[in-house]
């Protein structure tokens, strides 16, 4: 119902899905289209890619094609399929080829299958075609089948959210005829084609990764209706091997007879464990075999394992259904209630295999903490306890009341020792009651009716309450454990979130591991990775390096793995499996090393390992399964501080390089122009000073002057950013008089530039905010000087000052160009020059840059505006507070 709900309102898609270009996908598409269209529907042709193809062109016949968008790139005109157009068209179907083209940049989307998705958000049908090798996540097989690696990929999700998937198929070698024929590319073309992509082995592969997803769409279509209509299923359709994982070392047979038969039918296997309360064997090597062996595992918890895996067999139509044998107890054979028996009754829609156990399982028994004779020391215990109470309640209230104490008993043996025990409790509490308490006392004799009825309804309450309660007990003790084990995760999951840095993180990851085992944890990475964490941005992977394991964290602190160990460490970091003590590897080792994986590059790579040290020999399956749920959280939170530690490196080298870029580009023009002209000055003048008038001579003086006085300030300049980057600007806080200041530095700014008009609009009695009046005067002539640089010749630069809120404001303002709009946000980055005029004025790009950390550091803000009036103007507002 929730996927209705979310299609509801949006337009359908079909894609026309083929293993490789030229299988026919168009034609088809456009050949169905032709059908609709003659049957009277709106079909509109967004694009199609024809590719000088003359069957293509001919299948279009009069179906009504959208006009293309024309977008200008680089000195070329690209035509690209006009979204706006179509959305205004609205026609009943759309037919957009090539699902994974990239658009031409200027596009409101960068992709086109974001096209698709805003014209399905507006209620269109679309029509589309595309090739297995551009969903993402079959690039990686393609790659390594064909060797070409495709650039332009389409998110999974489009095909499975596609309301219809139809399958263009041809055999490979009528593929192959079409190629050869011309009928796909230019000779030329075909030939490279042939070569390389177009390979029989590879189009075949190709052709079966098509036809494996559609199978799996339809699969997932056939899934969605039924359950849709409440259809309970399994359809013979399609095979599916099921697998139950049982405790103990029982699983191997089943799981090893289940996956030759699945091989057998080309089927997926499936593996499920049913958890019962107060179970004894682990599952654990059970589920790993079957993870070993290509199996989708799930672990599920229910006190009836009849209905939960029938329930799970039926969800996932199953169509075969393995289970080991088993030994149940003699009790369960006599009444016909083991699982196979109950299967066999209630599973009549499945193939049953049921695998013998293997001898050595047979023989073995589970190791027991206790001997099992210990439990029924509980039940003449409270039984007994029972009666001394009764005793001292002798006389105070009737016989027949002391059957509720003797109840009570039972409970309490159920709760403690099982339902099997409780039985006998409560044999042994009628015995007692009727023995010491029942008339005729100290006799086994039941004397009158109202006694048999007391005695019959305490048998039947007795034996309700044993197995009730047993039952209660077992799940309130799993319920237990899962609960605590919830909690240490939910605090481990918190703990990993809020840690800050990756040795955090780390000792995070080993302290919880220690906490869980009871014994010594640590983990490790490998040198690169260790390297690349010590020096972030310092250090890249090389793949050359040995993957040689080393120790980054440990609690205790001296846990520190032997040279032994170590060989297990390294074996299973090169090989990313487990290995060491419990494992098929090196189990002889004191520790288990166990792989942290995570995706890179779109493969799952063991980037690390966490060894364990428990300190009790036999496994423990709860401590078990806490770990692996550790190992997921501790990989995510280490991948994604490794990840963060990365983008943060490459934030600041490209903000360091595009600083160097603008550096060397100002050095570059700024440096050049003063020291040229200083250069031909004293050229000339060592050449012909003597030749050359005095006038001339005191204008290439002035000239040097001028120029070196330019080349000093933009040194100045660079050494004001420098400070201000490093913090060593401290600003000397006085009360400053603000119109003041702007007069005075107006007429500064006037007597360097004569001619040019600054009008004043300063008010008296402004508040006087405590300011560093020599930065603020450095700051004013540098907003003023701007302002006349980029205003016209004879242009006017207009001051001001006035109290706005608890701020006083100071204003400069030009009747220049003004700055365009992408260039505001930027005004005032070091090195950036606004190109407001058709030639950009001489200047550092420094001058604003160093305006706002000045203001800033007398704690003001600086903020640029434009246009200002009539599309012309930028206005310069410094706000301080008072």
């Amino acid at each position: 119902m929730a996927e209705l709900a979310a299609r509801e309102g949006r337009g359908r898609l079909k894609v026309f899905l083929g293993a490789a270009p030229g299988v026919g996908k168009t034609v088809e598409m456009l050949a169905e289209a032709r059908r609709l269209h003659a049957a009277g529907s709106d079909v509109l042709i967004g694009l199609v890619e024809t590719h000088g193809r003359a069957e293509t062109e001919a299948a279009i016949g009069t179906l009504s094609t959208l006009p293309l968008r024309a977008i200008a790139y680089r000195g070329q005109v690209l035509h690209e399929f006009d979204l706006d157009a179509a959305l205004v068209r609205r026609p009943a179907i759309l037919l957009l080829d090539e699902l994974a083209h990239s658009n031409a940049p200027g596009s409101r989307h960068s992709k086109r299958w974001q096209d698709v998705e805003e014209l399905r958000d507006a209620g269109i049908e679309v029509w589309t075609t595309m090739n297995v090798q551009h969903l993402e996540s079959s690039a990686e097989a393609v790659a390594r089948v064909t060797g070409v690696r495709v650039a332009e990929t389409v998110p999974d999700a489009m095909l499975k959210g596609a309301d219809a998937v139809e399958l263009v198929d041809i055999p490979p070698a009528e593929l192959l005829d079409r190629m050869r024929a011309g009928k796909i590319y230019p000779p030329e073309q075909a030939e490279r084609a042939l070569r390389g992509f177009f390979k029989e082995g590879a189009l075949a592969a190709l052709r079966e990764l098509a036809l494996r997803r559609t199978a799996d769409r339809v699969d997932a279509d056939v899934t969605s209706w039924m359950r849709r209509n409440a259809v309970a299923g399994p359809w013979p359709v399609g095979d599916r091997v099921l697998a139950l994982i049982p405790g103990g070392g029982a699983a191997e047979p089943v799981l090893q007879q289940a996956r030759r038969l699945a091989d057998a039918l080309h089927a997926p296997l499936l593996a499920l464990h049913v958890e019962r309360p107060g179970q004894q064997a682990d599952p654990g090597p059970g589920i790993a075999l079957a993870q070993q062996l290509g199996a989708e595992t799930e672990v599920t918890t229910a006190t009836d394992l009849t209905t939960a895996i029938l329930a799970h067999a039926r969800a996932r139509r199953a169509t075969h259904i393995f289970l080991g044998r088993g030994d149940p107890p003699w009790w369960r054979r006599v009444l016909g209630r083991t699982l196979i028996s109950a299967l066999a009754r209630r599973a009549t829609e499945f193939t049953l295999h049921v695998v013998p156990s293997p001898a050595a399982a047979r023989v073995a028994a589970p190791p027991r903490h206790l001997p099992g004779w210990t439990a029924w020391l509980v039940v003449p215990l409270l039984v007994a306890a029972a009666t001394l109470v009764c005793v001292m309640l002798d006389g105070m209230v009737p016989d027949a009341a002391f059957g509720m104490v003797y109840l009570a008993a039972v409970v309490a043996i159920a709760a403690v020792a099982g339902p099997l025990h409780a039985g006998g409790g409560a044999m042994l509490a009628f015995l007692a009651w009727n023995f010491l308490f029942l008339p005729p006392r100290y006799t086994l004799t039941v004397a009158s009716a109202q006694d048999v009825l007391g005695a019959v309804v305490f048998g039947v309450v007795a034996a309700l309450l044993a197995g009730t309660t047993g039952r209660l007990g077992r799940n309130v003790r799993a319920a237990a454990v899962r609960l605590a084990a919830l909690r240490r995760l939910t605090t481990l999951s918190r703990r990993l979130n809020a840690e800050a840095s990756v040795a955090e993180l780390q000792m995070a990851v080993v302290e919880e591991a220690a906490r869980i085992i009871g014994g010594p944890s640590c983990l490790l990475l490998p040198l690169d990775e260790a390297l690349a964490m010590t020096l972030p941005g310092q250090f890249t992977r090389d793949a050359m390096l040995p993957a040689e394991p080393v120790l980054r964290a440990a609690s205790p602190a001296d846990a520190v793995p032997d040279d032994g160990a170590m060989a297990a460490a390294r074996w299973a970091l090169a090989n990313g499996r487990a290995a060491g003590r419990g494992t098929a590897t090196l189990p002889t080792s004191a520790w288990r090393f166990v792989p942290l994986n995570a995706v890179r590059n779109g493969e799952t790579v063991a980037f690390g390992l966490l060894g364990l040290c428990p300190k009790d020999e036999a496994p423990d399956p709860e401590a078990d399964r806490a770990v692996e749920a550790l190992l997921d959280q501790a990989a995510v939170a280490l991948e994604r501080a490794r990840l963060a530690d990365t983008a943060a490196n490459a934030r600041a080298r490209s903000q360091t390089e595009a600083l160097r870029t603008a550096l060397l580009t100002s050095l570059g023009h700024d440096l050049r122009t003063p020291l040229t002209a200083i250069r031909g000055a004293a050229e000339t003048l060592r050449t012909a000073g003597a030749a050359l008038p005095e006038a001339t001579r005191a204008d290439l003086l002035t000239t040097i002057e001028e120029e070196a006085t330019r080349l000093a300030r933009w040194m100045s300049a660079i050494l004001d950013i420098v400070r201000l980057e490093t913090g060593q600007v401290v600003p000397r806080r006085e009360p400053v008089d603000v119109a003041q200041a702007l007069e005075e530095a107006a007429m500064h700014i006037q007597q360097a530039h004569p001619g040019r008009r600054i009008l004043r609009d300063l008010p008296t009695g402004l508040p006087r905010p405590r300011l560093d009046p020599a930065l603020l005067d450095r700051v004013l002539e540098n907003v003023m000087d701007n302002a006349l640089k980029y205003s016209a010749p004879h242009g006017i630069v207009r001051v001001a000052t006035r109290r706005e809120g608890a701020d006083v404001l100071l204003i400069v303002e030009d009747d220049g160009p003004g700055i365009p709009p992408d260039d505001l946000p930027r005004v005032f980055d070091a090195f950036f020059r606004a190109a407001r005029t058709d030639s950009i004025a001489a200047g550092s790009g420094l001058g604003l840059s160093i305006c706002r950390g000045l203001v800033s550091a007398m704690g003001g803000r600086i903020a640029a505006e434009s246009p200002i009036a009539a599309g012309q103007g930028t206005r310069i507002t410094l706000r301080f507070p008072q």
